[in-house]
């Protein structure tokens, strides 16, 4: 209650100061405030500067406040003064220089005399207790006193506890004022802080329109570009209903094709909030959804894999899209086969692309290199990629985006900067290879660039094991298991194994 009061008590100067501005929405804000002079007046005049945590412990409510308050207060420290007064002239006139008058919550306040003055006790000493090494004794005006004392103390903490809460009752009868202006202040607030970062971080005022052209000069994540430690590299992106309505985006990992989708996101959402962006220029439509296909997630409690959570939200955004609305996808199709992937991500692109019911502006960001294909193929599909330089076998990620089609993924590069042994290094080189060398073994599946020429005993195998010989096979399927007898059965299988083992 006491940081309500003080809050309240810079009401009137956040009012003050936004008093200046001419912007319809800050004086309607300005006109919400309410300080709440009364409520604020019975705070500051019934809680005490330093309040304990807990009203029950006593010396919440402030000298001055109730009259009755101050006189038990009052009561309370002269009895305590007493008490050591008291304990002086017992002192005195038992000549006991140890004597001490203590308290506890079960026997209250007593004496205590060392068991080397026991010798000394006054025959008005009335036994309580006995402890290791002491005595422990009350007094009739001992007892007298503690029933003042106390009384007063408990009487005192009745009444803080019943003015505390008296003062609880009027500030909740006061919420719906409270509230109101917290809700001004909360907007205040945010204005606040989203115009000063834009100021500090130099964002632009986007232009908002009914149209379908979404264009971003020089934009930046408003996340990243404060986090990372080297310059952020702005990127451009332009869309539209028509010549550019999905753009495939392909690059290697880490070169920054997430970062591009969430910062367009993060941008047309920030702008529909009225707040400036991080670009030098946005020209942004309004848009009726934001659809994000990002990230990699099992659903472990329903028992749904990274690639069922993958195809339902894929699904969600197929089923419900419109044509104003902005798609971002990230690697679909990558939680399966790859040719399942593929497929699935192919007609996932073709169907936002080709939908005559809605057309979303879309960004999908992809590792198979087939989906640039899209961009010959159908009307309003355009390729991008992010840039790339290689240095003495080393990639020097420029994290640009630039129209066109990415020519490789760069995965073994970086799964070396990720710090893979270099003995997997070379030996997916050699894979590699191969596989786009299309070398082939017998049943047609590729082999492996060097194992044919591996020398030794420990020969590397090729990735794909080769098929049964034609001849087996081939036996193999002209047998009638209808017609064969056990013997037969067992003399067959004797016969193919000495042909496999030859």
């Amino acid at each position: 209650l006491l940081a309500l009061g003080r809050s309240l008590e810079a009401v009137p100067v956040i009012a003050a100061a936004l008093g200046v501005l001419q912007a319809p929405l800050v004086a309607q804000l300005v006109e919400a405030l309410d300080d709440l002079p009364d409520l604020r007046a019975r705070i500051a005049g019934t809680l005490a500067d330093d309040p304990p945590v807990l009203a029950r412990d006593g010396g919440a409510i402030r000298d001055g406040a109730d009259p009755e308050i101050d006189r038990l207060r009052g009561l309370s420290r002269s009895g305590k003064r007493d008490i050591s007064a008291m304990e002086e002239a017992e002192r005195q006139r038992t000549g006991i220089g140890s004597l001490k008058i203590r308290f506890n919550r079960v026997f209250g306040y007593y004496i205590e005399i060392s068991r080397a003055n026991l010798h000394a006790v006054p025959a008005d000493y009335i036994r309580k207790q006995t402890i290791a090494g002491a005595e422990r004794f009350v007094t009739p005006v001992l007892k007298e006193f503690e029933e003042q004392v106390l009384h007063a103390d408990e009487h005192l903490l009745a009444l803080e506890i019943a003015r505390f809460d008296a003062l609880r009752l009027d500030v909740s009868q006061s919420a719906p004022r409270l509230q109101r202006t917290a809700q001004a202040l909360a907007t205040v607030d945010v204005l606040a802080t989203l115009a000063d970062v834009a100021a500090r971080r130099n964002y632009s005022k986007p232009h908002l329109h009914d149209g379908d052209e979404l264009s971003i000069l020089e934009g930046r994540h408003p996340v990243v570009e404060t986090m990372t430690p080297e310059a952020f590299v702005p990127n451009d992106l332009a869309l539209d209903g028509l010549a550019q309505q999905l753009l495939v985006i392909t690059g290697p990992n880490m070169g920054g094709k997430s970062t591009y989708l969430r910062q367009t996101a993060l941008l047309c959402l920030m702008a529909q909030a009225g707040a400036f962006v991080p670009a030098r220029q946005a020209k942004l439509p309004v848009v009726d959804r934001i659809y994000a296909r990002v990230g990699a997630a099992d659903n472990i409690a329903r028992g749904q894999s990274t690639f069922m959570v993958e195809m339902q939200e894929t699904a969600s955004i197929l089923n419900t899209a419109t044509s104003r609305s902005l798609v971002v996808l990230d690697e679909i199709g990558r939680g399966t086969s790859t040719f399942d992937g593929l497929s699935i991500a192919w007609a996932v692109a073709e169907h936002l692309a080709t939908n005559p019911q809605s057309r979303p502006k879309t960004l999908f960001a992809t590792h198979y290199h087939e989906l640039t294909d899209l961009a010959d193929a159908l009307p309003g599909v355009a390729n991008a990629h992010l840039l790339v330089r290689e240095w003495q076998d080393q990639i020097v990620f420029l994290r640009k985006v630039v129209p066109g089609r990415s020519d490789r993924s760069y995965g073994i590069q970086v799964a070396r900067l990720a710090g893979l042994p270099p003995s997997v290094i070379r030996r997916a080189r050699e894979i590699l290879t191969g596989l786009e060398q299309d070398e082939l073994v017998r049943g047609g599946r590729p082999t492996i660039a060097g194992a044919a020429t591996s020398q030794g005993p420990q020969q590397q195998l090729g990735l794909f094991q080769a098929a049964a010989d034609d001849a087996l096979r081939e036996r193999l399927r002209r047998v009638d298991v209808d017609t064969l007898t056990p013997l037969q059965a067992l003399t067959l299988l004797a016969d193919l194994k000495v042909e496999a083992e030859q």
